[in-house]
């Protein structure tokens, strides 16, 4: 990695390490080893950003957990929201190749094989973030994207790259809506 990831941002307010946290998506600080394991069995390069953020902290559920859109989703009007941010593992079930990862959700929930899952959200999976590959080849730079199971598997984009989707969260607050 020439290029430093995150730089003026803070994680000292981001991750919310409660118990379910901890037990449920937080892995150890992966090896180079196994973040190749990783991208070997899921068939994509891991972006650069990512796989910086998760050797500071290998997953987890977020403070701020929405991302704004321009165009309704079945969940709101004005964003999407995640439960968490997975990590590169096995180990725990909302880990990349965790028992709810990536995989899973493609192959029991139908998802579209573009990418990879590296959020799950609120809906119980009737809803996921993704990284689409699609436009960059299994190696490039993805995009992220909002795959919406409830609207026919409706793809709305969201950021140009990983390091701009954890800039663009926000707090739930923000989106007060009746």
């Amino acid at each position: 990695m020439d290029k430093e990831y995150f730089t003026n941002f803070s994680f000292s307010d981001f991750w919310d390490d409660d118990h379910y946290s901890l037990e449920n998506y937080v892995e150890e600080t992966p090896s180079d080893e196994l973040i190749k394991s990783i991208e070997k069995e899921l068939g994509y390069k891991l972006p650069n950003s990512y796989i910086a953020m998760m050797k500071m902290h290998n997953g987890g559920m977020p403070l701020k957990t929405c991302f704004p859109t321009k165009t309704p989703t079945s969940w709101s009007e004005s964003h999407v929201a995640i439960t968490g941010i997975m990590g590169i593992g096995r180990k725990k079930d909302y880990s990349l190749c965790g028992s709810m990862g990536s995989q899973f959700m493609i192959d029991e929930w139908g998802y579209p094989n573009i990418g990879v899952v590296i959020c799950d959200c609120p809906s119980a999976g009737h809803d996921v973030i993704m990284l689409d590959y699609r436009k960059c080849g299994n190696y490039g730079e993805p995009e992220v994207v909002h795959v919406d199971q409830e609207c026919d598997y409706k793809i709305t984009p969201l950021a140009k790259d990983f390091e701009s989707f954890i800039f663009g969260l926000q707090n739930e607050s923000n989106f007060d809506e009746d």
